[in-house]
């Protein structure tokens, strides 16, 4: 209840990027389309997470195109959530639409969640069918039995990368992980902190040209690690 923006003014895409050169261009084309159509004031935020492939240099010069599109860049790789924290910093604009460069998520789910921002602080969302190898969705459900029974919560889906953000909850939560924790723990303590969260429920298109870097066993287990210090954190009731 205490941020809901009922008809935001302002929308900013959000996305970082890492091995994502196939798919930032038409990233960036895909959300400029979608943006048009809200009639709203956009901008379109890009983080390159020291992409060892040039995906930003690609992003950079589009932006040059259409000053709308700004490209920012991590001198290293500093991790998922960190270049998620950098991003969402960028952002202008009343509320945020965070995805990721790979084209997994569709951005015309954007007006759908739209609506669901309307009753919300936070938009989250689930996969209606998880058409990924079977390691990864054996890993995904592990991961989302733990976060329930550690923190309480009935989210379906929380590792999801899409997600609609108001501007100033992003201001008043304070995120810490540089995993691809980063999602769970703005859910987690949005509910904590008593803001609404939704979600609903969208289609995927895992990638096709690399396996994504969050089921790497380095980023497991930095999750892992960030999952255990929110935990012990807010049992210490330490998280603001």
């Amino acid at each position: 209840m205490k941020y809901k923006i009922k008809n935001p003014k302002s929308i900013s895409i959000m996305f970082p990027l890492y091995k994502d050169k196939r798919t930032v261009k038409s990233m960036i084309l895909k959300s400029l389309k979608i943006l048009k159509k809200t009639k709203k004031k956009f901008e379109i935020v890009i983080v390159d997470d020291g992409c060892p492939e040039n995906s930003g240099k690609i992003a950079q010069e589009l932006s040059k195109k259409n000053p709308k599109v700004r490209v920012y860049f991590h001198k290293k790789n500093l991790g998922y959530g960190a270049a998620v924290k950098t991003g969402l910093k960028k952002c202008r604009h009343d509320c945020i639409f965070a995805t990721d460069g790979d084209d997994e998520y569709d951005v015309g789910d954007l007006p759908r969640m739209l609506k669901a921002f309307y009753q919300s602080d936070l938009v989250i969302t689930y996969r209606y069918k998880k058409k990924y190898k079977t390691t990864r969705i054996i890993i995904s459900w592990v991961y989302n039995i733990i976060l329930r029974l550690l923190f309480k919560t009935n989210f379906r889906d929380i590792s999801t990368g899409s997600r609609l953000i108001s501007k100033k909850l992003v201001k008043k939560i304070k995120l810490t992980s540089n995993s691809p924790f980063i999602g769970a723990e703005l859910a987690i303590k949005s509910k904590y902190a008593g803001f609404d969260v939704s979600e609903i429920g969208i289609h995927t298109y895992p990638r096709t040209f690399e396996t994504g870097s969050s089921v790497s066993v380095k980023n497991i287990i930095l999750t892992i690690r960030d999952m255990i210090i929110l935990f012990i954190r807010l049992n210490l009731k330490k998280i603001f």
